[in-house]
């Protein structure tokens, strides 16, 4: 592997490393992987500190750790704000504006094109504090602003980083079969409950997990 050089996160920061269109391609799909499962990951440890410590909750509708809806997130904050990192307060902004409308269209969808489900419903829980309707609140903006400036400064560097020092081969193939992986389990979860049969919730529920 190829070492980045040691100005490469200055280079980064103005928008001046020069990427091959497999590398762009490869790092959005990376991006996507990366965020869905840091989605996945904060929506469990909020489960865990929610239930007290004592009691672990499964989230997402798939098997495989990793929660959709942050995945076009975290490509909607790269896509937003990519220009603008040198400005980490305006990278923020964006980032929780964005990705709130993002929440509170898809909380809409779901409650109004599945007769009335929700996936999430912040007007339940005592820091849902100036929610709409349950779908968007101050709070879960804020933590999508915050994590705008995780996915810009730290996740991205890193995916761009790999970028450079894999071989094209060796880039592709990561990123490809990740982004594969997961989208073939999202799909296979989302047939399996249409067709009423068992799905991701079933299984963990059979290991004794409380599935949200």
């Amino acid at each position: 592997m190829k070492k980045p050089k040691k100005n490469f996160f200055k280079k980064y920061l103005d928008n001046k490393l020069k990427l091959e269109t497999y590398q762009l391609i490869g790092i959005m799909l990376l991006v996507m992987v990366f965020s869905g499962f840091v989605g996945w990951l904060w929506e469990f440890l909020l489960g865990f500190v929610a239930g007290g410590f004592q009691k672990f909750y499964i989230t997402g509708g798939n098997l495989l750790p990793w929660i959709n809806l942050y995945a076009y997130g975290g490509l909607l904050i790269v896509l937003l704000t990519h220009r603008l990192r040198r400005y980490p307060w305006l990278v923020f902004l964006v980032s929780a504006i964005s990705t709130g409308l993002l929440e509170l269209l898809s909380g809409w969808i779901v409650f109004t094109f599945r007769n009335g489900a929700r996936f999430w419903d912040y007007s339940d829980i005592w820091w849902g504090i100036g929610n709409i309707n349950g779908f968007v609140c101050p709070a879960s903006v804020t933590v999508f602003g915050l994590g705008g400036l995780l996915l810009m400064y730290i996740l991205l560097p890193f995916c761009v980083s790999l970028s450079i020092r894999m071989t094209k081969k060796q880039f592709l193939t990561l990123a490809i079969s990740l982004f594969v992986l997961v989208v073939l389990d999202d799909v296979v979860n989302l047939t399996l409950e249409c067709l009423n049969l068992p799905s991701a919730m079933d299984f963990y529920h059979s290991l004794g997990f409380d599935y949200k």
